[in-house]
Protein backbone atom coordinates (compact mmCIF):
# COMPACT_ATOMS: atom_id res chain seq x y z
CA UNK A 1 0.00 0.00 0.00
CA UNK A 2 1.33 3.43 -0.94
CA UNK A 3 2.50 5.77 1.79
CA UNK A 4 0.12 8.62 2.61
CA UNK A 5 0.35 11.56 4.97
CA UNK A 6 -3.41 12.05 5.14
CA UNK A 7 -6.41 9.85 4.40
CA UNK A 8 -10.09 10.72 4.65
CA UNK A 9 -12.44 7.72 4.62
CA UNK A 10 -16.18 8.32 4.12
CA UNK A 11 -16.11 11.55 6.15
CA UNK A 12 -19.41 13.35 6.73
CA UNK A 13 -20.43 16.29 8.90
CA UNK A 14 -24.04 17.00 9.86
CA UNK A 15 -25.10 20.26 11.52
CA UNK A 16 -28.52 21.23 12.82
CA UNK A 17 -30.11 24.58 12.02
CA UNK A 18 -32.07 26.66 14.53
CA UNK A 19 -35.19 24.61 13.79
CA UNK A 20 -33.38 21.33 14.42
CA UNK A 21 -33.26 20.34 10.75
CA UNK A 22 -30.17 18.37 9.78
CA UNK A 23 -27.83 19.92 7.21
CA UNK A 24 -25.20 17.65 5.68
CA UNK A 25 -22.31 20.06 5.14
CA UNK A 26 -19.89 17.31 4.10
CA UNK A 27 -21.22 14.11 2.57
CA UNK A 28 -19.15 10.92 2.39
CA UNK A 29 -15.84 12.50 1.34
CA UNK A 30 -12.81 10.26 0.76
CA UNK A 31 -9.35 11.06 -0.60
CA UNK A 32 -5.64 10.39 0.06
CA UNK A 33 -2.78 12.87 0.16
CA UNK A 34 0.74 11.59 -0.43
CA UNK A 35 3.82 12.90 1.43
CA UNK A 36 4.98 16.22 0.01
CA UNK A 37 1.85 16.68 -2.08
CA UNK A 38 0.01 20.01 -2.36
CA UNK A 39 -3.76 19.38 -2.53
CA UNK A 40 -6.32 22.18 -2.83
CA UNK A 41 -9.95 21.94 -1.72
CA UNK A 42 -11.72 24.17 -4.23
CA UNK A 43 -15.34 25.18 -4.60
CA UNK A 44 -17.97 27.86 -4.06
CA UNK A 45 -19.11 29.12 -0.66
CA UNK A 46 -21.05 26.47 1.22
CA UNK A 47 -19.59 23.50 -0.67
CA UNK A 48 -17.99 21.96 2.44
CA UNK A 49 -14.32 22.68 1.78
CA UNK A 50 -13.69 24.72 4.96
CA UNK A 51 -15.64 22.27 7.12
CA UNK A 52 -13.48 19.47 5.70
CA UNK A 53 -10.32 21.43 6.56
CA UNK A 54 -11.59 22.13 10.08
CA UNK A 55 -12.23 18.42 10.61
CA UNK A 56 -8.67 17.63 9.52
CA UNK A 57 -7.40 20.27 11.96
CA UNK A 58 -9.61 18.99 14.78
CA UNK A 59 -11.79 22.10 15.15
CA UNK A 60 -14.82 20.07 14.06
CA UNK A 61 -15.51 16.38 14.73
CA UNK A 62 -16.85 14.25 11.89
CA UNK A 63 -20.35 12.86 12.28
CA UNK A 64 -19.16 9.81 10.34
CA UNK A 65 -15.91 8.52 8.90
CA UNK A 66 -12.22 8.40 9.70
CA UNK A 67 -9.33 10.86 9.33
CA UNK A 68 -5.90 9.26 9.33
CA UNK A 69 -2.66 11.23 9.69
CA UNK A 70 0.36 8.99 9.16
CA UNK A 71 -2.02 6.01 9.48
CA UNK A 72 -3.31 7.10 12.91
CA UNK A 73 -7.04 7.85 13.24
CA UNK A 74 -7.12 11.35 14.78
CA UNK A 75 -10.90 11.83 15.00
CA UNK A 76 -10.81 11.72 18.82
CA UNK A 77 -7.47 13.52 19.18
CA UNK A 78 -7.66 17.27 20.06
CA UNK A 79 -6.14 19.84 17.66
CA UNK A 80 -3.08 20.60 19.76
CA UNK A 81 -2.10 16.93 19.82
CA UNK A 82 -2.43 16.38 16.08
CA UNK A 83 0.64 16.58 13.89
CA UNK A 84 -0.75 19.54 11.92
CA UNK A 85 -0.32 23.30 11.76
CA UNK A 86 -2.68 25.92 10.35
CA UNK A 87 -2.10 29.14 8.41
CA UNK A 88 -5.23 31.23 8.88
CA UNK A 89 -6.95 33.84 6.75
CA UNK A 90 -6.16 36.44 9.41
CA UNK A 91 -2.48 36.37 10.30
CA UNK A 92 -3.18 35.90 14.04
CA UNK A 93 0.20 37.28 15.08
CA UNK A 94 0.76 38.37 18.70
CA UNK A 95 1.29 42.16 18.55
CA UNK A 96 3.30 42.27 21.81
CA UNK A 97 5.85 39.77 20.49
CA UNK A 98 8.62 40.23 17.95
CA UNK A 99 8.65 38.34 14.66
CA UNK A 100 11.09 35.78 16.10
CA UNK A 101 9.02 35.36 19.25
CA UNK A 102 5.87 34.80 17.20
CA UNK A 103 7.61 32.10 15.18
CA UNK A 104 9.09 30.49 18.29
CA UNK A 105 5.78 30.34 20.18
CA UNK A 106 4.77 26.84 19.04
CA UNK A 107 8.24 25.47 19.78
CA UNK A 108 8.15 26.89 23.31
CA UNK A 109 4.76 25.27 23.89
CA UNK A 110 6.37 21.97 22.81
CA UNK A 111 9.22 22.60 25.28
CA UNK A 112 11.91 22.50 22.60
CA UNK A 113 15.38 23.45 24.02
CA UNK A 114 16.28 27.14 23.71
CA UNK A 115 19.31 26.69 21.44
CA UNK A 116 17.26 24.44 19.12
CA UNK A 117 14.49 27.07 19.00
CA UNK A 118 16.97 29.75 17.99
CA UNK A 119 18.46 27.55 15.29
CA UNK A 120 15.09 26.60 13.82
CA UNK A 121 13.72 30.15 13.93
CA UNK A 122 16.78 31.55 12.13
CA UNK A 123 16.59 28.76 9.57
CA UNK A 124 12.90 29.30 8.81
CA UNK A 125 13.35 33.09 8.59
CA UNK A 126 15.81 32.42 5.77
CA UNK A 127 13.41 30.02 4.05
CA UNK A 128 10.59 32.61 3.99
CA UNK A 129 12.94 35.45 3.00
CA UNK A 130 12.76 37.43 6.26
CA UNK A 131 16.39 37.34 7.40
CA UNK A 132 17.09 40.30 9.68
CA UNK A 133 13.40 40.81 10.55
CA UNK A 134 13.41 38.73 13.75
CA UNK A 135 13.50 41.65 16.18
CA UNK A 136 10.81 43.70 14.47
CA UNK A 137 7.22 43.99 15.73
CA UNK A 138 4.59 42.52 13.36
CA UNK A 139 2.95 45.95 13.02
CA UNK A 140 6.03 47.24 11.16
CA UNK A 141 5.62 44.67 8.38
CA UNK A 142 3.56 44.72 5.21
CA UNK A 143 0.62 42.37 4.77
CA UNK A 144 2.68 40.01 2.64
CA UNK A 145 5.50 39.96 5.20
CA UNK A 146 3.05 39.26 8.03
CA UNK A 147 1.64 36.34 6.05
CA UNK A 148 5.19 35.01 5.67
CA UNK A 149 5.62 35.20 9.44
CA UNK A 150 2.38 33.25 9.89
CA UNK A 151 3.66 30.68 7.39
CA UNK A 152 7.02 30.47 9.17
CA UNK A 153 5.28 29.96 12.54
CA UNK A 154 3.38 26.99 11.09
CA UNK A 155 6.39 25.50 9.29
CA UNK A 156 8.84 25.77 12.17
CA UNK A 157 7.07 23.10 14.25
CA UNK A 158 7.65 20.67 11.35
CA UNK A 159 4.12 19.24 11.16
CA UNK A 160 3.23 16.22 9.04
CA UNK A 161 0.43 18.21 7.39
CA UNK A 162 0.28 21.97 6.85
CA UNK A 163 -3.23 23.43 6.50
CA UNK A 164 -4.09 26.70 4.73
CA UNK A 165 -7.46 28.41 5.30
CA UNK A 166 -7.76 30.94 2.43
CA UNK A 167 -4.52 32.65 3.56
CA UNK A 168 -4.30 35.17 0.70
CA UNK A 169 -7.82 36.59 0.71
CA UNK A 170 -6.83 39.66 2.78
CA UNK A 171 -4.02 40.69 0.43
CA UNK A 172 -4.29 42.99 -2.57
CA UNK A 173 -4.06 41.51 -6.06
CA UNK A 174 -0.33 42.10 -6.62
CA UNK A 175 0.66 40.74 -3.21
CA UNK A 176 -1.62 37.75 -3.73
CA UNK A 177 0.15 36.91 -6.99
CA UNK A 178 3.56 37.23 -5.34
CA UNK A 179 2.57 35.12 -2.32
CA UNK A 180 1.16 32.37 -4.53
CA UNK A 181 4.59 31.92 -6.07
CA UNK A 182 6.30 32.14 -2.66
CA UNK A 183 4.01 29.57 -1.03
CA UNK A 184 4.62 27.12 -3.85
CA UNK A 185 8.38 27.67 -3.72
CA UNK A 186 8.54 27.28 0.06
CA UNK A 187 6.28 24.21 0.13
CA UNK A 188 8.40 22.44 -2.48
CA UNK A 189 11.66 23.51 -0.81
CA UNK A 190 10.55 22.22 2.60
CA UNK A 191 8.81 19.19 1.10
CA UNK A 192 5.84 19.37 3.44
CA UNK A 193 2.39 17.92 2.77
CA UNK A 194 -0.13 20.75 2.33
CA UNK A 195 -3.93 21.07 2.23
CA UNK A 196 -5.11 24.43 0.92
CA UNK A 197 -8.68 25.79 0.91
CA UNK A 198 -9.78 28.45 -1.57
CA UNK A 199 -12.64 29.49 -3.83
CA UNK A 200 -10.14 31.10 -6.23
CA UNK A 201 -9.52 28.85 -9.24
CA UNK A 202 -6.32 30.74 -10.18
CA UNK A 203 -4.83 29.96 -6.77
CA UNK A 204 -5.83 26.32 -7.16
CA UNK A 205 -4.38 26.06 -10.68
CA UNK A 206 -1.17 27.84 -9.66
CA UNK A 207 -0.40 26.00 -6.43
CA UNK A 208 -1.79 22.50 -6.64
CA UNK A 209 -0.40 19.10 -7.47
CA UNK A 210 -4.03 17.94 -7.29
CA UNK A 211 -7.38 19.68 -6.89
CA UNK A 212 -10.40 18.33 -5.01
CA UNK A 213 -13.34 20.22 -6.51
CA UNK A 214 -16.35 20.19 -4.18
CA UNK A 215 -20.05 20.92 -4.65
CA UNK A 216 -22.89 20.59 -2.14
CA UNK A 217 -20.71 18.76 0.38
CA UNK A 218 -19.50 16.15 -2.11
CA UNK A 219 -16.45 15.71 -4.31
CA UNK A 220 -17.39 16.70 -7.85
CA UNK A 221 -14.04 15.85 -9.40
CA UNK A 222 -10.44 15.12 -8.36
CA UNK A 223 -7.37 15.43 -10.50
CA UNK A 224 -4.37 17.50 -11.51
CA UNK A 225 -5.02 21.13 -12.51
CA UNK A 226 -4.56 20.12 -16.14
CA UNK A 227 -7.06 17.25 -15.85
CA UNK A 228 -9.78 19.32 -14.23
CA UNK A 229 -9.33 22.29 -16.57
CA UNK A 230 -8.92 20.28 -19.77
CA UNK A 231 -11.18 17.28 -18.97
CA UNK A 232 -14.04 18.54 -16.79
CA UNK A 233 -16.40 15.77 -15.70
CA UNK A 234 -19.48 18.03 -15.60
CA UNK A 235 -20.79 21.41 -16.68
CA UNK A 236 -20.31 22.63 -13.11
CA UNK A 237 -16.62 21.64 -13.16
CA UNK A 238 -16.12 23.20 -16.58
CA UNK A 239 -17.75 26.51 -15.58
CA UNK A 240 -16.08 26.74 -12.17
CA UNK A 241 -12.61 26.39 -13.70
CA UNK A 242 -13.11 29.35 -16.04
CA UNK A 243 -15.20 30.90 -18.77
CA UNK A 244 -16.56 28.31 -21.18
CA UNK A 245 -19.18 28.26 -23.95
CA UNK A 246 -21.56 25.34 -24.42
CA UNK A 247 -23.08 24.16 -27.69
CA UNK A 248 -25.65 21.33 -28.01
CA UNK A 249 -24.38 18.48 -30.19
CA UNK A 250 -25.34 15.10 -31.53
CA UNK A 251 -22.88 12.27 -30.99
CA UNK A 252 -22.23 10.61 -34.35
CA UNK A 253 -19.73 8.01 -33.13
CA UNK A 254 -17.46 7.36 -30.15
CA UNK A 255 -14.20 5.76 -31.27
CA UNK A 256 -11.21 4.56 -29.24
CA UNK A 257 -9.35 7.88 -29.39
CA UNK A 258 -11.87 10.47 -30.56
CA UNK A 259 -15.52 11.47 -30.63
CA UNK A 260 -17.31 12.40 -33.84
CA UNK A 261 -19.99 15.03 -33.20
CA UNK A 262 -22.40 17.11 -35.26
CA UNK A 263 -23.19 20.76 -34.57
CA UNK A 264 -25.83 22.24 -36.86
CA UNK A 265 -24.81 20.11 -39.82
CA UNK A 266 -21.06 20.55 -39.32
CA UNK A 267 -19.19 17.40 -38.28
CA UNK A 268 -16.16 17.65 -35.98
CA UNK A 269 -13.71 15.02 -34.84
CA UNK A 270 -12.93 15.85 -31.21
CA UNK A 271 -9.68 14.16 -30.08
CA UNK A 272 -11.07 13.25 -26.65
CA UNK A 273 -13.72 11.00 -25.17
CA UNK A 274 -16.63 11.81 -22.84
CA UNK A 275 -15.53 11.76 -19.19
CA UNK A 276 -18.58 9.65 -18.31
CA UNK A 277 -21.72 8.27 -19.95
CA UNK A 278 -24.77 10.47 -20.27
CA UNK A 279 -28.00 10.65 -22.23
CA UNK A 280 -27.05 14.06 -23.63
CA UNK A 281 -23.78 15.90 -24.23
CA UNK A 282 -22.66 19.42 -24.98
CA UNK A 283 -19.51 20.68 -26.63
CA UNK A 284 -17.55 22.82 -24.20
CA UNK A 285 -15.34 25.45 -25.83
CA UNK A 286 -13.08 27.79 -23.90
CA UNK A 287 -12.94 31.33 -25.37
CA UNK A 288 -9.44 30.62 -26.68
CA UNK A 289 -10.80 27.55 -28.51
CA UNK A 290 -13.05 29.57 -30.83
CA UNK A 291 -12.27 31.68 -33.88
CA UNK A 292 -14.18 34.49 -35.57
CA UNK A 293 -14.79 33.80 -39.24
CA UNK A 294 -16.85 34.75 -42.28
CA UNK A 295 -18.43 31.30 -42.22
CA UNK A 296 -19.11 28.61 -39.64
CA UNK A 297 -21.83 26.65 -37.84
CA UNK A 298 -22.73 29.36 -35.31
CA UNK A 299 -23.78 32.88 -36.28
CA UNK A 300 -23.59 35.84 -33.93
CA UNK A 301 -23.65 39.61 -33.61
CA UNK A 302 -20.65 41.29 -31.97
CA UNK A 303 -22.03 43.29 -29.05
CA UNK A 304 -18.89 44.23 -27.13
CA UNK A 305 -15.16 44.23 -27.86
CA UNK A 306 -12.74 44.45 -24.91
CA UNK A 307 -9.12 45.24 -25.83
CA UNK A 308 -6.60 43.80 -23.34
CA UNK A 309 -3.34 44.38 -25.21
CA UNK A 310 -2.16 40.80 -25.66
CA UNK A 311 -5.66 39.73 -26.73
CA UNK A 312 -9.17 41.02 -27.33
CA UNK A 313 -12.39 39.60 -25.94
CA UNK A 314 -15.40 39.53 -28.26
CA UNK A 315 -18.86 39.10 -26.75
CA UNK A 316 -21.43 37.84 -29.24
CA UNK A 317 -25.19 37.37 -29.15
CA UNK A 318 -26.05 33.96 -30.60
CA UNK A 319 -28.98 31.55 -30.59
CA UNK A 320 -27.17 29.78 -27.71
CA UNK A 321 -26.90 32.92 -25.61
CA UNK A 322 -23.83 35.05 -25.08
CA UNK A 323 -20.60 33.56 -26.43
CA UNK A 324 -17.19 34.95 -25.58
CA UNK A 325 -14.24 34.56 -27.98
CA UNK A 326 -10.63 35.42 -27.14
CA UNK A 327 -8.59 36.54 -30.13
CA UNK A 328 -4.81 37.11 -30.11
CA UNK A 329 -3.22 39.81 -32.30
CA UNK A 330 -3.13 40.78 -35.07
CA UNK A 331 -6.76 41.89 -34.80
CA UNK A 332 -9.07 41.97 -37.82
CA UNK A 333 -10.44 45.52 -37.98
CA UNK A 334 -13.52 44.23 -39.81
CA UNK A 335 -14.73 42.51 -36.63
CA UNK A 336 -16.35 45.54 -35.02
CA UNK A 337 -19.30 45.98 -32.67
CA UNK A 338 -22.61 45.42 -34.43
CA UNK A 339 -21.05 43.24 -37.12
CA UNK A 340 -22.53 39.83 -38.00
CA UNK A 341 -19.87 37.10 -37.88
CA UNK A 342 -19.58 33.34 -37.63
CA UNK A 343 -17.82 31.19 -35.06
CA UNK A 344 -15.47 28.36 -35.93
CA UNK A 345 -14.56 25.73 -33.34
CA UNK A 346 -11.00 24.49 -32.81
CA UNK A 347 -11.66 20.76 -32.29
CA UNK A 348 -8.27 20.03 -30.71
CA UNK A 349 -9.20 21.93 -27.53
CA UNK A 350 -12.97 21.36 -27.42
CA UNK A 351 -14.41 19.12 -24.69
CA UNK A 352 -17.22 16.56 -24.73
CA UNK A 353 -19.14 17.22 -21.50
CA UNK A 354 -22.20 15.44 -20.05
CA UNK A 355 -25.23 17.74 -20.13
CA UNK A 356 -26.18 17.53 -16.44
Amino acid sequence: MKQVSLRLINVSKVFKDIKGKEIRAVNNVSFDVEPGEFVTLLGPSGCGKTTTLRMIAGFEKPTEGMILINNVNVVDIPPWKRDTAMVFQSYGLFPHMSVAENIAYGLKMRKVPKDEIERRVNSILEVVGLQGFGDRPPSSLSGGQQQRVALARALVVEPSVLLFDEPLSNLDVLLREQMRVEIKRIQKEVGITAIYVTHDRIEALTLSDRIVLMKDGKIEQMGTPEEIYEKPASKFAAEFMGKINFFPIDIVEILSDKTVVRLKGTVYEIPSLPTRKSDKYVLGCRPEGLRLSKQGPVKGIIKTVVYLGNLSEYYLDTEYGEVMVKVPPPFDKNFTEGREVFIQIVPEIAKIIPDD
